[in-house]
């Protein structure tokens, strides 16, 4: 299964969508970089320390490039506004939507390029996750990262 279907399943999986909400508003984690990671222990693929930071680098460009401004302008379009009509604002609104999702689609089918071959049996997606939040930030999110694995279906 590729990494963008793992991951719309995995998305899809009760509680995921929260926990997935909490690390990147409060711990201000990447979540395709965290979901690639679950995946490659799911598909038992060993991360080496150059793998996690050519993925941490990808990842870093597509959010600054594009998912973070994207991101910015559909936050900034879901207030009402002075002189916006509700109805063009929410259709733009939505259609930024879908280009942000489409860029963290494109930032998955990048990060799976950079995967390594698998190389053994699936492993519980914790250690994996605890990777490559340390090379996105200083700050490990542990118990988040904890409930997100423990949602991920096996």
């Amino acid at each position: 299964m590729s990494l963008w279907d793992w991951a719309l399943t995995a998305y899809a999986a009760e509680g995921v969508a929260d926990a997935c909400l909490e690390l990147q508003d409060a711990a201000g984690q990447n979540i395709p970089l965290l979901l690639w990671a679950a995946w490659c222990a799911h598909t038992g693929r060993t991360l080496d320390e150059d793998a996690l930071e050519a993925a941490g680098d990808t990842a870093r460009a597509w959010q600054e490039t594009a998912i973070g401004p994207l991101r910015a302008v559909r936050r900034a379009l879901k207030a009402r506004a002075p002189d916006l009509d509700d109805t063009d604002r929410e259709a733009v609104r939505a259609q930024v939507k879908a280009v942000e999702l489409e860029a963290e689609r494109r930032l998955l089918i990048a990060l799976e390029k950079l995967s390594p071959a698998p190389s053994g049996l699936s492993q519980p997606p914790i250690n994996a996750m605890v990777a490559a939040a340390r090379v996105w930030s200083p700050m490990t999110p542990r118990a988040g990262l904890v409930r997100l694995a423990d949602r991920l279906p096996a």
